[in-house]
């Protein structure tokens, strides 16, 4: 009997995927609440649906260097990162959830997403300004869209 070559791809894949149970399958590594965090730099917000990255670029970024940052994370594999909006940043602030960013300020929000410094930028612009959100105390803030000091990128995608 003669084997087909695409049957005996199909077996080593088969034969690869039992072997190795854990691979290409997120595994929960923290709860916090809604959150869930896994190992594969993501964190699902059960309420939302909506999945964010488990941190942040970790340094200043201007709107642009923000916008090519999200479009390019690959967390848990996914291709369909994108740049927040104002509303999904602000869904993110719990008054009730205090921890010291990496910059030093206090940060309003989940420990399970690691911000390095308390400011956001979000897909909104008008002109040349964007929109940011501040961890600190929720406000909503614009702008111009050059600035890059002490703010920061902040990748999600539907969870869905």
């Amino acid at each position: 009997m003669k084997v087909k070559p695409a049957r005996i791809t199909l077996c080593l894949i088969l034969l690869l995927f039992l072997s190795f149970p854990s691979v290409g399958l997120a595994e929960e590594i923290n709860k916090d609440g809604r959150f869930i965090a896994n190992n594969d730099g993501t964190v699902l917000d059960q309420k939302s649906g909506l999945m964010w990255a488990v941190k942040d670029n970790g340094e200043d970024v201007n709107w642009q260097g923000a916008q090519r940052y999200c479009e390019r994370y690959r967390g848990g594999g996914f291709e369909d990162w994108r740049m927040p909006t104002l509303d999904e940043l602000a869904g993110l602030y719990d008054n009730a959830k205090t921890h010291t960013a990496g910059c030093g300020h206090d940060v309003n929000l989940t420990e399970s997403i690691g911000l390095t410094c308390a400011w956001a930028w979000t897909s909104e612009k008008r002109g040349s300004d964007a929109a940011l959100f501040f961890f600190t105390d929720g406000r909503r803030i614009w702008r111009h869209q050059s600035f890059s000091y002490l703010y920061r990128a902040l990748p999600v995608r539907s969870g869905k």
